[in-house]
């Protein structure tokens, strides 16, 4: 169960920066997503917060970052045309690696 919290902390992580990227491409709804963006980082507390009663701290916090992190790595280059280059999926392939041997 707390590893599924954990996992739902980390979809909210995503999302505040998808929030702020939004608000800048569409200002029309400018508050809109920067009031998506402020629930997320809030959500995304809280479900961390769950999470880690029955999960070591810092296990949590680098499966939370590191789920964080490549989540919008992976929005940014599907959805807004960010780079896919080799060292960014070299990165993100060692963001990966770290989760799993961290976990051990």
């Amino acid at each position: 169960m707390h590893w599924l919290l954990l996992i739902i902390a980390a979809i909210f992580e995503i999302g505040w920066p998808l929030g702020f990227k939004l608000s800048s491409t569409q200002p029309e709804r400018f508050w809109a997503w920067i009031s998506f963006a402020i629930i997320s980082m809030t959500l995304s507390g809280v479900f961390l917060y769950l999470a880690q009663r029955a999960i070591p701290v810092s296990t949590a916090y680098i499966i939370w970052t590191g789920l964080g992190a490549i989540g919008t790595l992976l929005i940014g280059i599907q959805f807004f045309g960010d780079s896919a280059s080799l060292l960014r999926r070299f990165s993100s392939a060692a963001v990966r690696e770290s989760q799993c041997s961290s976990h051990c």
